[in-house]
Parts: structure tokens; sequence; C-alpha cells
């Protein structure tokens, strides 16, 4: 392992490029107010809540742009019964984050995201600087520790979920029907509204025939600037794995924020 120094050096420059994802993840969603009521004219809503909580899990295809400080992509799969679950491919495509990951050897990572952490596989630099380890685990807990924008971690990724998504919509009582539209070759009805979040949100989804969505599109600012992420969704019900990284391949974050104050 390389010196102490070193190590102090890797863990921020991971801390920031994951957290920076965890921010981008959470930032848009809010959480549900179920005391709020329901536009009347959104209530074929309610079949699309229900058919997106039944089905339980989709592939996923998105893009963060935030500010100045990040854009990505992610794809994937993910299930939102019994806690969220799935693994998703993140590539860093701009902003600071991107130079960030650079430091670190790669500009992509595999996120898998289990009911009790969130691990993300970052690059070989990252590995050298640790003993090796290419894991690094956030445990939720750990993350509400933290007191900034980590906090809410696990709850915020479950509130971007396809049936959370439609239920904030619902709760906001303000929701309107845009109309029937085209999106990847299918036809679906296009809803907007209101959210309230950190700040006011606008959110955008695209249901089918089926009533599962096909699309969503959110909006929001965070303290770096605006915030829009964009997922499509496909093979709703596919089987979702995330298998627990090897403990022996795998560095703790809060284990290594304990280990980097001291320079000896």
């Amino acid at each position: 392992m390389r010196s102490t120094t070193a190590r102090r050096t890797a863990v921020p420059i991971a801390v920031t490029a994951a957290l920076a994802c965890v921010t981008a993840c959470t930032s848009v969603g809010g959480p549900s107010d179920s005391r709020a009521s329901a536009d009347p004219s959104a209530v074929p809503l309610r079949a699309v809540e229900r058919a997106t909580a039944r089905a339980g899990s989709a592939r996923v295809e998105s893009t963060t742009v935030m500010g100045g400080e990040l854009s990505l992509d992610a794809t994937g799969a993910l299930g939102w019964n019994g806690g969220l679950t799935g693994t998703l491919k993140i590539t860093y495509t701009g902003g600071t984050t991107a130079e960030t990951m650079r430091r670190l050897g790669t500009t992509a990572m595999e996120a898998r995201y289990l009911p009790d952490a969130y691990y993300a596989r970052m690059g070989d630099e990252f590995a050298d600087r640790v003993g090796g380890r290419n894991w690094i685990k956030y445990g939720y807990a750990d993350l509400e520790d933290l007191g900034s924008g980590a906090a809410g971690f696990a709850e915020g990724m479950r509130e971007t979920t396809p049936d959370r998504t439609v239920k904030r919509l619902l709760a906001s009582g303000d929701v309107r029907r845009v109309g029937e539209e085209t999106t990847r070759g299918r036809r679906t009805t296009h809803w907007s509204g209101t959210v309230d979040g950190a700040t006011e949100q606008t959110v955008d989804i695209w249901v089918d025939d089926r009533d599962l969505l096909v699309k969503k599109v959110e909006r929001g600012r965070t303290e770096t600037g605006e915030l829009t992420q964009t997922a499509y969704y496909s093979d709703y019900g596919v089987a979702v794995s995330a298998e627990r990284p090897p403990a022996s391949d795998t560095a703790d974050f809060a284990e290594l924020l304990r280990q980097t104050p001291d320079d000896s």
C-alpha cells in the first residue's frame, strides 16, 4: 500500500466523485406527501402508480446534468420491491466531477444498490492507493451521519423510482394531462406537474397503454445550478441482481474517513 498521504489524496477524490453521483441521482426527488389531494383530472394516474408498483423493476437509461459540476449517463436495471436494488453503469461525460474521476484513472464506474448500502467500483488509481481494493462501500446509515447532500440518500433514491414519481405527482395536486405523443416509437400520454422537494421541481412523464412509464424528465435547482434528469424505462418486471462485492475487495467509506486525518 502507498503512504497514508497518498491515501488521503485518493479518498477525498473518491468521496467527491461518488457523492456527486448520489446528489445527481437524488436531488430532484422529494418526499411524497400523502396528505395532499390530487387533481380529480389526474385520477388515471392512480392506475399508473399501481401498475408501476406491481411491476417492481425495469431497465433504465438516464442522463443527468447538474450545472457545471457534472453530466453523466447511467444504464442498467433497478428494482424497487423490498428496498432499492440493482446495478448501473455510470459514465461521467462532463463537468468538474469528470475531471475528478480522471484523477482516479477512469470516467466510468459500476454502481450497485442494495437495501442497506451503495457500492461503487472506482478506478485503478484508487485501488492502488487502498491496498488493491476496487470497491468502496457507502452504508446508508453512515451517509446520513455526514450531514451533507448525501443525507437522505436511501430515501431519495427510492423517490426516483417510477411508482414514487407518480405518487409525488398525485400528491402535489398540480398535475395536468398534456396530450398524446409518440415516445421511442410508442404511443404515450404526456402528463406534467410541479412538486415540492428541497425546492420546487417540474416533473413530466410519458405513459404507455399498459399504464407504465416510458419516459420521465425532472427539472430542479441545486446549490451548483440547474439540474435536469431524463430517464427512459423498458422491460418492466426484468430480473434484477446486485451482488454484494467481496469484503476483501471492498474499502468501507466510513473506515477510510477514520484513517485519513494523520500523515504518519
